[in-house]
């Protein structure tokens, strides 16, 4: 425990497991309090005891309005204002185009775009100057991928409207950037309905054409996350890779 972020008051969207999770414990850890969201009831409860009673964890569907007012209406009541929102809850399929549903096309995007868009819409009136946005995107929000033309557009929308929000909030003293991670070791792996066999070839997969031939870490991405919210104070409406050098294209020596 440190005072790094002591005072600070951060909402994390999507931060009961993965990458929000890593990201909550080390606000917690510097001093922060903390308030993160979660659907599933299982996660909810694991991150109440992995945080502890400095954190507030509430149930709360990305994609649903009334769910993002609740939220909105918590914040209020329990924090006042925040220094830090972080949208990372988000949801992906593996599918061809030719398989994808209505239902899963729209729910996509309600989780992906919707839900960001009106957490921010609502949550905007409670930060000060000097504090900050930070979207979790992919390094699939540009380029395409088998499988991922839906998500992958998802992520492009969100990408977009962090600039959108950049340009609106600057004179407010708020700054808002993204972060895009690439293959990443959290539980899901990112592909929540995903099998066995199909995450161990994802890791296969990710381990073979990352530069760095590994995944990275949910700490690894958190610190980026970090980085945007307290320390990147000139910089708005920019996008960091956390990928081990994939969207770099680069061509590293045969091992």
């Amino acid at each position: 425990m440190n005072d790094t972020y002591a005072g600070k008051k951060a909402v994390i969207t999507g931060g009961t497991i993965g990458m929000g999770l890593a990201t909550a414990q080390a606000l917690r850890d510097g001093g922060a309090e903390v308030l993160v969201t979660g659907r599933n009831p299982e996660n909810l409860e694991a991150a109440r005891r992995t945080l502890g009673p400095r954190a507030h964890v509430l149930a709360s569907d990305a994609a649903s309005l009334a769910d993002i007012d609740a939220l909105a209406a918590t914040v209020r009541e329990r924090f006042g204002h925040i220094d830090l929102l972080h949208i990372n809850a988000g949801i992906s399929t593996l599918e061809p185009f030719e398989q994808v549903t209505e239902a899963g096309y729209d729910r996509a995007f309600a989780v992906n775009a919707k839900g960001p868009f009106f957490t921010v819409q609502r949550l905007a009136p409670l930060m000060r100057p000097g504090s900050a946005i930070v979207f979790t995107s992919s390094i699939a929000d540009e380029g395409g991928m088998h499988g991922m033309s839906v998500y992958s557009a998802t992520k492009a929308a969100l990408r977009s409207f962090a600039s959108g929000f950049a340009a609106e909030l600057v004179a407010r003293g708020i700054r808002v950037n993204v972060v895009s991670p690439g293959f990443i070791d959290t539980p899901t792996l990112g592909v929540a309905d995903a099998t066995a066999a199909e995450r161990a070839e994802f890791i296969r997969l990710g381990d073979q054409i990352t530069p760095m031939r590994r995944h990275g870490t949910a700490a690894e991405v958190a610190r980026a996350v970090l980085f945007f919210a307290f320390e990147a104070t000139f910089t708005t409406g920019a996008r960091l890779t956390v990928d081990g050098g994939l969207g770099q294209k680069l061509t590293p020596a045969a091992a």
